[in-house]
């Protein structure tokens, strides 16, 4: 269209001149989120989706590798905002953390914002978080959940894609890491992110999503990154010691202890498969267990051989009353207060 009257221009920069970004930058936590990314805790009611976005804003925190696993790239400040849990509980969830990892909880550099509630679709809520954005510079923001962050349609791309629009212009005005938690819904859907509730703009969100799935007594953690090769699904369960304290997500790996004694390797394996529910190859199930390719592959032939396992053209799977098996079968600025 023809321009008529005089107006400012958009700046525009040869692509040659933008910023670089090395590799060291690209991570906030190694493998799980990226610096400055945005993006979805997701996963039905009950899936610890609360646990796993204390555990990365306590990591970040404190320089200490988010499940005992990823590490922490740029430590910095965690701001955080549970909406369903009362101050009481969200230091007590973040103590357990502490006591697990053996931090001082009055070093740890995590705020809480301690506003009784917060409106994202109201101008004035948007405003003072922008302000305590300024005023905190947080490396990470944690805001859960959704549900309760808003009085919008959720199955209103119009008005939930306004509301993510407002998280974006937040993170790179700020550098700072946003992470939404959000509810998926029960139902089986062939990628984790189509699962979750309201509009697809919330799938489409993410430059790093993190969703949990409940299997059994245990859970799945999937990764999806927009820039990077996603790791292998991680089985995590909810631990605490004895007495109950010091409660945190972890890895199932190194193997649980079973009436004192490591589980037998080929049980191991059995027990992986079936907590990650999909199909995985040698290569990953080496580096899960941590075992060499001659035990390894001396598991698999004997699993094989009694019909617990079939090799598929994507790995290896449990056998199931329809899947092929023996040893022929190869289909292959708000109020703030600190945790």
């Amino acid at each position: 269209m023809a321009v008529t009257e005089p107006h400012e221009r958009l700046p525009v920069v040869p692509v040659a001149q933008l910023d670089r970004q090395e590799p060291h930058q690209r991570w906030l936590i190694t493998d799980l989120w990226g610096r400055g990314a945005v993006g979805i805790i997701g996963g039905a009611p009950k899936c610890c989706k609360s646990w796993l976005g204390l555990d990365m804003a306590t990591s970040v925190a404190s320089a200490t590798p988010c499940l005992g696993r990823f590490s922490v790239e740029d430590p910095g400040t965690s701001l955080i905002y549970l909406a369903e849990d009362a101050l009481p509980m969200v230091r007590a969830r973040v103590a357990a953390l502490c006591e697990h990892r053996g931090l001082d909880i009055a070093h740890l550099d995590v705020k809480v914002i301690a506003t009784p509630t917060l409106r994202l679709d109201r101008a004035s809520d948007q405003q003072r978080l922008a302000a305590t954005l300024e005023h905190i510079r947080p490396r990470l923001l944690l805001l859960d959940p959704l549900v309760r962050l808003h009085r919008l349609d959720e199955n209103s791309a119009a008005d939930i894609s306004g509301l993510l629009g407002y998280l974006r212009e937040l993170q790179r005005c700020f550098a700072t890491a946003v992470v939404l938690v959000h509810h998926a819904s029960k139902k089986h859907r062939a990628q984790p992110g189509q699962a979750l509730r309201g509009s697809g703009d919330l799938h489409a969100f993410g430059d790093d999503n993190a969703y949990l799935a409940r299997h059994g007594e245990n859970l799945v953690l999937t990764l999806e990154h927009r820039q990077a090769k996603a790791p292998e699904p991680l089985a995590l369960r909810l631990a605490s010691r004895p007495d109950g304290s010091a409660t945190h997500l972890e890895p199932l790996l190194p193997l649980p202890v079973a009436q004192g004694k490591t589980l037998a390797l080929a049980d191991a394996v059995v027990q992986l498969l079936a907590a990650t529910n999909r199909p995985l190859g040698r290569t990953t199930l080496r580096a899960q267990l941590k075992v060499n390719n001659q035990r390894l592959g001396d598991a698999l032939t004997q699993l094989q051989q009694q019909n617990r396992l079939v090799r598929t053209g994507d790995g290896w799977q449990l056998a199931t009353a329809t899947a092929p098996s023996g040893p022929g079968a190869t289909t292959e600025q708000l109020p703030l207060h600190l945790a």
